[in-house]
């Protein structure tokens, strides 16, 4: 069943918490509940503090945004509709942000230019219809620093695939979502794309 996005989310800590990011209505813009970013947040918490994040598949810029609050060095959020990637940058600039920064692209060809930029964590989060994870997941290797994180989110019904070498860390499931923080372990400079694991999925994920 297809749920009426709501009209705004909230930033829940850091500099920017209690801070409302607006909603548009569009097909596909889901964005990332409230319960499962303070999960996942309370999971990253220890490695925001001066991290590189990249948020490929950015929407409305919940992930992104928190990340900035709680102390990223430098954010950057792919976003391929341009109305939107305008809407991310008003928010920037409304709540003083500088070091976040908008790309108005594609995400798949966005990552096929790797341009020496390396991130410590990466949220990979697209429509879930597309079927964008594994694409996306394959060619991330290149723009990833040596043990970087990766925040992976699916319908629960059919938790998406990772790479083979990377370890899950953390995982957590709800009525609609499965979501997994994986470390890479093929992060290097120069990396190649990555083999997918056909049955690497969330199994007997909690509740979070």
């Amino acid at each position: 069943m297809n749920r009426k996005p709501p009209g705004t989310v909230r930033i829940i800590a850091g500099r920017l918490r209690g801070s409302k990011l607006p909603v548009p209505d569009r097909p596909g813009l889901r964005p990332t509940s409230d319960r499962v970013r303070e999960t996942l947040f309370n999971w990253l918490q220890p490695a925001l503090p001066g991290a590189r994040v990249l948020d490929l598949f950015a929407g409305t810029g919940a992930l992104g945004f928190e990340a900035a609050s709680r102390g990223a060095a430098e954010v950057v959020l792919v976003e391929r509709d341009p109305d939107l990637a305008r809407g991310l940058r008003a928010q920037a600039e409304r709540l003083k942000v500088a070091n976040l920064h908008v790309e108005t692209a594609e995400a798949l060809a966005w990552l096929a230019r790797p341009d020496g930029r390396r991130f410590d964590l990466v949220f990979v989060d697209p429509p879930f219809a597309a079927g964008l994870w594994q694409p996306a997941l394959a060619a991330l290797p290149a723009w990833l620093a040596p043990g970087a994180r990766i925040y992976l989110e699916g319908p629960a019904q059919a938790p998406p695939a990772w790479p083979a070498d990377w370890q899950r860390l953390r995982e957590g499931r709800t009525r609609e979502v499965a979501y997994v923080l994986l470390q890479a372990g093929n992060a290097r400079p120069g990396g190649g794309a990555a083999t997918l694991a056909g049955e690497s999925n969330p199994q007997g994920a909690a509740e979070a």
